[in-house]
């Protein structure tokens, strides 16, 4: 691999339900997390992106604020949305900066404080993430998008409702590790299965929850990198992918176009295959949703993904770990800030920080990151 961009740093706040804090201020919390133990200064920072998806905030064009309070200007700041994929979007941003030879050091800054609105008026956000013409109109909110994606992949495969349950306890038990989860309690499958209906086949603890929080990533070049950390994460491998906003004109509903697509090219970029991947992180934000993911990324077959579960091979000591930090099922949904957590949990388990959590000999790792209910998909490779 191409050792040109590094991960040096990676912060995130608690997630949390109901913050009293400011964006600004968890920002302040992930930013600060970044910075520990690197030889760097806010204001060495050349570039800022941060990343949300808009309408949660009263505050418009929250780039220049949150870059103030950081101490990141007068360099230039920039706003990345794409819903749900905002801050691994940002990522690739960065890495085009630096690797174009703009910028040697960029901040990547993703946030959602999404308490300030009902979950009523939440859910409707969400949902305008679809066509506002031909769809959202008509009721499209995110469980129903993927209640159709698992009603498919049951129709096609047989996947039942106790397989994408079983999801949720294999993830509620890291969860209950991860000090920086908005829940943080162990389900059972019967607890599960008995929660309250959503949409059919969701279930309250099929779905995961809207939380406020933060998250911070920060690339450097090759040459800076090497003298700001001597634990640098490269990037290995990028890829990203857009499929149609109407779920009418999706293709097939068994699995997310975007992901697949996108996992080719980061796949093609790192030189290696899925059965090269020692730990990953998905887009959990249903339970059906991780089944997808590792069928999307080539760890199992069309319809296996269940097995997968079924036979606990992502699990912390199976064949592939998946959400050891709890996914977004555990830690919370804070829309933009979700992919830098991810990232974050990947950077720490390939440095070997992650305590209770860390994946044996763990070298290489991904992070699936979906916008929306499969419009923008983002897979990235990490290496050590």
């Amino acid at each position: 691999m191409e050792k040109d961009v590094a991960i040096v740093g990676v912060g995130q706040s608690a997630f949390v339900r109901g913050s009293d804090m400011a964006v600004r201020e968890l920002c302040f919390l992930a930013f600060s997390e970044a910075l520990e133990g690197l030889k760097l200064k806010s204001n060495q920072i050349e570039a800022s992106i941060i990343c949300s998806a808009p309408e949660y905030d009263k505050q418009r064009s929250p780039a220049g604020v949150i870059a103030e309070y950081l101490n990141l200007i007068p360099n230039p700041t920039m706003y990345v949305e794409t819903v749900c994929s905002s801050s691994t979007t940002g990522l690739r941003v960065g890495y085009s900066l630096i690797k174009s030879g703009l910028h040697n050091v960029v901040a990547v800054i993703g946030f959602q404080k999404m308490s300030e609105l009902s979950s009523r008026d939440a859910a409707e956000r969400m949902g305008r993430g679809g066509d506002i013409i031909w769809e959202s109109p008509f009721g499209l909110t995110m469980p129903a998008g993927y209640a159709m994606y698992a009603r498919a992949h049951m129709a096609a495969y047989g996947t039942t409702e106790e397989q994408m349950a079983k999801v949720r306890v294999k993830n509620s038990s890291y969860g209950s590790l991860n000090a920086k989860a908005v829940y943080r309690k162990i389900l059972t499958l019967e607890e599960i299965m008995q929660s309250e209906p959503v949409t059919t086949p969701f279930k309250r603890f099929d779905c995961c929850a809207n939380a406020d929080g933060a998250s911070c990533i920060i690339l450097a070049s090759k040459g800076v990198a090497e003298k700001l950390t001597g634990k640098p994460v490269w990037i290995m491998g990028l890829g990203s992918a857009t499929d149609s906003t109407s779920m009418s004109g999706r293709k097939v509903l068994t699995g997310l176009s975007c992901a697949k697509n996108a996992a080719k090219q980061a796949y093609d970029m790192a030189g290696i295959g899925p059965e090269d991947i020692d730990v990953a992180e998905v887009h959990d934000c249903f339970t059906i949703s991780e089944i997808l993911a590792y069928e999307d990324l080539g760890f199992a077959g069309p319809g296996e993904g269940p097995k997968l579960i079924d036979e606990k091979q992502t699990y912390l000591d199976g064949k592939i770990p998946v959400n050891v930090d709890g996914g977004l099922l555990s830690k919370g949904h804070p829309i933009g800030a979700t992919g830098g957590s991810q990232v974050r949990t990947i950077v720490k388990q390939l440095r070997g920080e992650g305590k209770d959590i860390q994946v044996k000999k763990a070298t290489i790792g991904l992070v699936h990151n979906i916008g929306g209910v499969g419009i923008y998909g983002n897979v990235t490779i990490l290496g050590r």
